[in-house]
């Protein structure tokens, strides 16, 4: 049966299909030992070898917090401490983000080197004379003046050698999740030294990822405009080395990001690594000469951050960051999903709720593809009102099919019909579905985010399910069981709307679309409820307008 229906089912239930290879199926990933002694840090041999001193895991993080004195940092958005020791910001906690929606515990991204979970950030200067004292990872700094670090008051650390060289860190902290870092060398001594900036990231150990295709996590950079995006387990094989004049660097996780933005206007080195640690560092290809009894002095950033998409956009506009809106995984969609998200957070912002703002987006879509909604939806008709004279011509024709396709597509010209055309609607509503599953999968404002009842976080499942009568059983059930009011609730709109679209003809072919509700509600039953919720709006939308046209439009066929 040459009906738009077939190519239509075909396309979606493909594409679903696809998706859920894509969405569901977790590559997996370990850590290989064996790779340890193989992957030693190969050092440039224009530039100093960067602090890689290894210390052994073994303590809890509150015993590896009171190890050292530290300076204690806040502000409305992150708290948590520096280390004197090491100068490393190594304790951080989101104050305004939780772990599991129904508990209290923040969520906490950095912690000291020496425990599992180690996660920090350091920064300083090397040099190539062997015989000059720099601060390492065991240098205890000293505090000048402030003794807290919050975005109105600034602390300076400061640390001398034996051989005439101070070493000062000016370190600010915005009211969001900037530190900015002055870094300065004093000399007092009649010698000369060339200097090298660098920072790092450090994180002992893959954390839990969300491991799925469609979002990145891992070791990240814009490099000269160029998005660098490495996997764990491919900086466990294979260390990655660049030289770039401009971009930024860091370790992402799907909702958060740690960051370094190397002084500006100066060539850097990056490098990823793994050396029984995950490093990202980058290190000036230049020296800055430190003339006698003189000093120097570079500027550099830290971003650990939420990605939110305000602040990550924001930063990257005041601060001139190059493509450092790519941090957030928009991915190969970014001209479709990142414009959706600004509509559905335009929305947002007028009616105060999530789920709301995506059934606005919805109508919004609905409204762009109208005419060719129109369209299809005309053809529909004539080719519904034209079942019966198809139903006589497959009887008539039944042992010679190619006069069966003759005799059709002189029906189709002569009524003016197209059977393709309720296919584009479809096709094109594929990437807008991917899209939005993006947005609600990627950005941290739909986490942990309600709609009404009973759905309390729109970037996770519908919790009830069918086989408890929605909760009103008092028994759980599986969680492959685990298919929800919206997704029912979607599969019901999805076999109305079928049913004004023209009957397949042919027995097999309908025992097919009256399955295909029931699949779609089970394939679709573990997405995002915000997805679910535009699918199923979606459909009745689609529905009242179809109705509508199909009112409006008579045909007169010749019998």
């Amino acid at each position: 049966m040459d009906s738009k229906n077939v190519i239509a089912a075909i396309a979606l239930s493909s594409a679903v299909i696809v998706l859920y290879s894509l969405f569901f199926i977790p590559e997996q990933k370990t850590i290989n030992k064996d790779l340890v002694e193989k992957n030693k840090i190969e050092q440039s041999t224009d530039a100093p070898k960067i602090d890689q001193k290894e210390t052994l895991v073994t303590i809890s993080r509150d015993e590896a917090l009171q190890l050292n004195d530290r300076i204690k940092f806040e502000n409305t958005n992150i708290i948590g401490s520096i280390s004197l020791k090491g100068a490393s910001i190594d304790d951080l906690t989101f104050k305004n983000y939780r772990i599991e929606l129904n508990d209290e515990t923040k969520v906490t991204l950095l912690g000291p080197r020496n425990i599992d979970e180690g996660y920090l950030v350091e920064s300083g200067f090397v040099t190539t004379d062997k015989n000059l004292d720099v601060p390492n990872a065991d240098t205890v700094w000293k505090v000048v003046g402030n003794d807290k670090l919050t975005n109105k008051n600034p602390i300076k650390l400061t640390w001398s050698n034996n051989q005439g060289i101070t070493f000062e860190k000016e370190i600010f902290l915005d009211d969001k999740y900037l530190f900015s870092i002055k870094q300065r060398v004093i000399n007092t001594t009649n010698k000369k030294y060339d200097f090298f900036s660098y920072g790092q990231i450090i994180r002992n150990q893959i954390p839990d990822i969300t491991d799925f295709y469609i979002l990145h996590e891992g070791l990240i950079a814009t490099l000269d405009d160029e998005l660098i995006e490495e996997d764990y387990d491919d900086i466990q094989d294979k260390k990655f080395t660049r030289v770039a004049q401009k971009g930024w660097l860091g370790i992402g996780d799907k909702y958060w990001i740690t960051s370094l933005i190397p002084p500006k206007n100066k060539e850097f080195k990056t490098t990823f690594d793994y050396k029984n640690k995950f490093r990202a560092n980058f290190i000036a290809t230049e020296p800055l000469a430190l003339n006698e009894n003189s000093s120097i002095e570079e500027e550099l950033q830290i971003i650990v951050a939420a990605k939110r998409v305000d602040v990550i956009d924001g930063y990257a506009e005041t601060l001139n960051i190059d493509k450092f809106d790519l941090v957030i995984d928009w991915g190969f969609l970014y001209f479709i999903t990142k414009p959706l998200f600004f509509g559905i957070d335009y929305f947002f912002k007028l009616l105060g709720n999530y789920g709301l703002a995506i059934i606005a987006v919805t109508i919004c879509i609905r409204l762009v593809f109208f005419p060719l909604a129109n369209f299809s939806f005309r053809s529909m008709a004539k080719m519904k009102a034209l079942q019966p004279e198809m139903v006589r011509l497959k009887e008539l024709h039944k042992n010679d099919k190619l006069k069966l396709q003759q005799e059709m597509m002189a029906l189709y010209k002569k009524e003016k019909v197209n059977p393709m055309s309720g296919c584009l609607p479809i096709l094109i509503q594929i990437p807008v579905f991917f899209a939005l599953y993006k947005v609600l999968f990627v950005t941290i404002e739909m986490r942990q985010m309600p709609f009404f009842g009973w759905i309390q976080d729109l970037s996770e499942r519908d919790p009830t399910s069918i086989f408890n009568l929605f909760g009103l059983l008092p028994y759980d059930v599986p969680s492959f069981l685990v298919i929800g009011a919206w997704p029912v609730a979607m599969g019901v709109s999805m076999w109305i709307q079928q049913k004004l679209n023209p009957a397949p003809t042919d027995a097999m072919q309908a025992k097919i679309f009256a399955f295909f509700p029931l699949f779609l509600t089970v394939i679709l039953a573990p997405f995002p409820s915000g997805l679910v919720i535009y699918w199923t709006v979606n459909n009745i939308l689609t529905m009242l307008q179809q109705v509508f046209i199909m009112k409006r439009t008579t045909v007169k066929t010749t019998i």
